[in-house]
């Protein structure tokens, strides 16, 4: 009996296992734990410049190459139409004006590596939660968050400060003044000013000097060394600034250390691109994310023999192309060293193109395709629409466009989540998690309405209505072009956020972007029978969403935008600021 019981057994035990393996297994989720994730970002690119979003006569084959075996966003929007506070945005997946990045006067960006101002050390960046997640965390290009705050050497601001392990760049922005064969760029309007006054100044001195000379005036030599006195300092302290644009903003920095002052602009592209490559291969055997922040294609488009000529747009389009080709070279090195499934890639643009940059007959900024206006116009399409492409073979579907709004401040989620990290619990985060419908498991973007700020000032919202599919969005503000018509303000060089030169629109303007996507037909009670309803459902979205505002510091103020010696970063003895350890090396 025994026997037979041991027989029963055995065979219970044999079936069970033979049954379980016959079971199919469990389905594991595509998606991989800590991936790897390269952010590219390029500079003042319109939308309108790219290929796979409709240009055929730039050759972006590398970026269109990304889409193709990822998913394109058309509806992708800058939190901010200009440079600092779009990238404060995408660094913090908050809105500019919670963290002070937003002006209230006409210094919307940061202007010089000696001001005070800059991305707070209390803001908790994407890359500070992964680099508490284990990863390597690198920044290769621009920054232009600020850099110190007290003293020369506190890099408050700077990225190392903000959770990037590593950093190679420009601590600034390029600006045409680092080419010294181009036009100045930097407060032009300004420095005339400046200069007309300082002429003005002296003027009157000489002639008062002349006059006492000869007793055709009377004054006293003591008034007259005062005067003269006055006008030396008077120039000496806006030229101690101005007249060195190139030694105190256009300098290359590795971590704390500056390499190139000035930066050598011959060789920076290949020293970026080689950055990257190289972050990318010393780092492939754990988690990292390297966000390569492109110079290109901002002014003065710096771009290497190997692409001048080449395009069919100038040096604007030759620029764009050679970019376009480091894409490529840094996909490829993903490709090479065997982490392209295991890397999420992504890849788009600050803001919109630069309308008003032209020099002559030459255009020199981007193009932003069919959506109305540019950079530094926070309301209107082109100055906030960009690229927005995602690549992740096996875990997003290839080749998917998606039509929903989403926001630069969403990869900040994205990304956390990714890494395993949690998000700051302290603070609104304005951004949403895309991985949902970037991988098609939900329909829509978790965005209701997006706010659309020129500099502290509402200009614009946008309320994606779910149920109708309708994309309505109101202008409040909206600038005054010139000449008129024109589509940008071509005698500023930038349109402005607030006084004269723009329109308080009240009742607003309404479109419907499902429908007029290039804004040229504004709505009214005749036209459309939800006005008034569409109307104060945005309006309450504006006053709820100011609830959640807080005062904080304002960065960008004119005490912290002007340029402060002491906090000029220097690799001299100031003011004797000069080296190249490039070349040493």
């Amino acid at each position: 009996a025994s026997f037979l019981l041991l027989c029963f057994r055995t065979h219970l035990v044999t079936s069970l296992i033979f049954c379980l393996l016959l079971q199919p297994p469990h389905t594991q989720p595509s998606i991989i734990t800590q991936p790897n994730i390269v952010l590219l970002m390029a500079d003042d690119l319109g939308i309108g410049d790219v290929g796979c979003y409709g240009n055929d006569t730039l050759r972006t084959p590398n970026i269109d190459r990304l889409a193709k075996e990822g998913v394109k966003l058309t509806q992708h929007i800058a939190a901010a139409p200009l440079c600092t506070p779009s990238r404060a945005a995408f660094l913090t997946g908050r809105y500019p004006i919670r963290s002070g990045m937003e002006a209230i006067n006409n210094y919307r960006v940061i202007f010089w590596n000696g001001g005070s101002g800059g991305l707070p050390p209390n803001e908790t960046t994407f890359a500070k939660i992964l680099q508490q997640q284990g990863y390597s965390t690198g920044l290769i290009g621009k920054w232009h968050q600020g850099v110190n705050c007290e003293s020369r050497n506190d890099h408050c601001h700077h990225p190392l400060n903000h959770g990037f392990d590593y950093f190679y760049g420009m601590p600034f922005t390029l600006v045409s003044d680092c080419q010294p064969t181009e036009a100045p760029e930097m407060d032009r309007i300004f420095r005339r000013k400046l200069w007309l006054y300082t002429q003005m100044i002296g003027l009157i001195t000489l002639t008062a000097a002349l006059g006492r000379l000869t007793d055709l005036i009377s004054i006293r030599w003591k008034t007259l060394a005062c005067l003269t006195g006055f006008s030396l300092l008077f120039f000496v302290s806006w030229f101690s600034s101005y007249g060195f644009i190139q030694q105190w903003n256009c300098i290359m920095m590795r971590n704390h250390e500056v390499t190139e002052q000035p930066m050598v602009t011959d060789r920076t592209t290949s020293l970026i691109l080689t950055e990257s490559i190289s972050f990318i291969k010393r780092n492939k055997h754990k988690p990292f994310i390297l966000f390569l922040s492109f110079l290109h294609s901002h002014t003065p488009l710096l771009t290497t023999e190997k692409f001048l000529g080449r395009s069919h747009h100038g040096l604007y389009g030759d620029n764009v192309e050679e970019m376009d080709w480091m894409v490529g070279q840094v996909l490829d090195t993903v490709d090479d060293e065997g982490l392209k499934n295991t890397t999420l890639v992504y890849f788009t643009s600050d803001h919109g193109g630069w309308l008003e940059r032209q020099e002559g007959n030459r255009q020199l900024g981007g193009w932003n395709g069919i959506y109305r206006g540019g950079k530094g116009m926070a309301g209107w399409e082109g100055g906030i629409r960009v690229p927005g492409i995602f690549r992740w073979p096996g875990v997003l579907p290839a080749g998917t466009v998606i039509d929903e709004p989403t926001s630069l401040m969403d990869i900040y989620p994205t990304v956390v989540h990714l890494a395993g990290g949690v998000l700051p619990q302290d603070r609104v985060i304005d951004g949403r998690d895309l991985m949902p419908l970037l991988r098609g498991a939900v329909e829509y973007s978790e965005h209701e309405f997006l706010f659309h700020y020129c500099g502290i000032h509402l200009h614009a919202v946008r309320w994606h209505q779910k149920d109708s599919g309708a994309i309505w969005k109101a202008h409040y503000v909206t600038p005054i072009f010139h000449p008129p018509g024109a589509g940008a303000c071509y005698d500023r060089g930038f349109c402005p956020c607030f006084g004269e030169r723009v329109t308080h629109h009240d009742p607003p303007l309404l479109f419907d972007l499902s429908r007029d996507p290039s804004e040229a037909e504004p709505l009214s009670g005749d036209t459309e029978p939800f006005f008034d309803t569409v109307m104060g459902r945005i309006g309450r979205a504006v006053e709820e969403h100011r609830r959640t505002l807080t005062p904080v510091p304002e960065q960008l103020s004119v005490y912290n935008a002007v340029w402060k010696p002491w906090l000029q970063p220097c690799c001299g003895t100031f003011p004797f600021c000069w080296c190249d350890k490039e070349a040493d090396n």
